[in-house]
């Protein structure tokens, strides 16, 4: 007899669902031939979001910087690039963020003439649309190549300091600044970080041709609000250049310049331009300002009718210049902080502020902390806060006042910041009978 064998093959696996779609084959297609053909805007926004969800992060910007708008996908670049993401330092936009992040890297790695600048320039056709803030806390200079034979010798002569000058310009942002149109904020530190044993003080030197490129930057940025140029060894010849600049600029309302070495002079041409511009605050603290700077800040603040903050802590102004600083704040109307701390004030001092908080009806708050105001410049507060409804915040933390006077004091400035707390409450609509 003749037997028959029957075989039944079959793949277990194969079912009629993983068939994929006609649509999903396209947008698979789409997707691997993203960066040749970038054909995102012609499709629905349903295919669009299943598209941008599947790209790769690693496409080039000349690509996606201008076609992927989809915040899901730039999440996903800057998550995968940073390990610290805040979105709400950048207009809580994931694309802001990255191409601010992204440029502001290059430029602190940028390394003058071995760098290609095409780094940069190439750049700002894809990102000027979304830059609004650059923060930028170091510049390398150029890598020194005429090393000097003598490396043993180190005593600072005017030759060594020529030599160092000429070789420590820094990348120029005058191409960069004026080719972005929504720039708001800029942040510089002319430094170098984590230098290492590698330090030396040529590598944080802002030179007089860094500050000309970067005086007629500013002026060109029209819409700039807010500069700071921080920890940079800003001297007066410097600042008087970015001051002339930055006379009658049309919108910027911050500046920053703490932590420098301006002086007197420096202080005068801060002066006259807190007389000609739309500046609201004004950041001088910790520079080498004495009562001649002091006094030319309180000739511009007697005529400025916008600055409302100005910080002066860490300073050298002594007596003369917190008496003429009080006295502008007799006429001045606009002031609403004031920061004195440590710069060596006394009685003097306050017995002039005494008469300032008796008549001036715009100051919230006075930082005093750290001088030498002593129990009868604690009086001369006290007196003068006598019938004051409009100062919120006095410190005197480390004046020398009698703690009593302070406790007075305090009761008075509570009051007042109660009174404006329950101001600016919502009040409750009477409802009908």
């Amino acid at each position: 007899s003749f037997y028959t064998r029957r075989c039944i093959t079959e793949d277990p696996s194969w079912c009629l669902v993983t068939v994929p779609h006609l649509t999903e084959l396209c947008l698979q297609h789409i997707v691997h031939n993203f960066e040749r053909n970038p054909i995102l805007n012609y499709l629905l926004p349903e295919h669009q979001r299943k598209v941008v969800d599947r790209l790769s992060t690693s496409l080039p910007l000349t690509v996606t910087a201008n076609i992927v708008s989809h915040e899901e996908y730039w999440k996903r670049c800057c998550i995968e690039r940073w390990q610290v993401c805040d979105i709400s330092n950048y207009g809580d936009s994931w694309k802001r963020m990255f191409f601010e992040r992204h440029l502001e890297n290059i430029l602190k790695f940028f390394v003058p003439n071995t760098t290609d600048p095409k780094q940069v320039l190439e750049l700002i056709p894809l990102c000027k649309g979304y830059v609004r803030k650059l923060e930028i806390d170091q510049f390398l200079p150029p890598v020194r190549v005429d090393q000097k034979e003598d490396s043993n010798d180190l005593t600072d002569t005017e030759e060594d300091a020529d030599f160092i000058e000429a070789y420590t310009h820094h990348y120029d942002l005058r191409d960069l600044i004026t080719a972005l149109p929504h720039l708001e904020e800029l942040h510089l530190t002319y430094g170098v970080k984590r230098c290492g044993m590698n330090f030396e003080w040529s590598l944080f030197n802002f030179t007089e041709q860094d500050c000309s490129n970067l005086a007629a930057a500013v002026k060109m940025c029209h819409k700039l609000k807010v500069f700071k140029l921080t920890r940079s060894k800003v001297d007066d010849d410097k600042i008087k250049v970015l001051a002339c600049n930055l006379l009658d600029h049309p919108c910027l309302l911050e500046l920053d310049l703490s932590h420098n070495l301006i002086r007197d002079n420096g202080a005068q041409a801060l002066g006259k331009l807190i007389s000609h511009s739309r500046l609201e605050t004004l950041n001088l603290c910790n520079n080498q300002i004495r009562h001649l700077g002091a006094q030319a800040l309180a000739e511009g603040l007697a005529e400025s009718s916008t600055l409302t903050s100005l910080n002066l802590r860490l300073n050298f102004v002594e007596d003369k210049g917190g008496e003429a600083i009080g006295h502008a704040l007799l006429t001045n109307t606009s002031l609403k902080s004031l920061h004195l701390g440590s710069n060596n004030l006394s009685e003097p001092t306050a017995a002039v502020f005494s008469q300032v908080l008796a008549q001036n009806t715009t100051l919230a708050s006075i930082n005093f902390s750290c001088n030498h105001l002593g129990l009868d410049g604690g009086k001369q507060l006290l007196e003068g806060l006598a019938n004051n409804k409009t100062l919120t915040e006095l410190d005197l933390r480390h004046t020398e006042v009698e703690q009593e006077t302070d406790f007075l004091i305090h009761q008075i400035v509570w009051a007042n910041r109660e009174a404006v707390r329950l101001g600016s409450l919502p009040h409750p609509t009477a409802e009908p009978l």
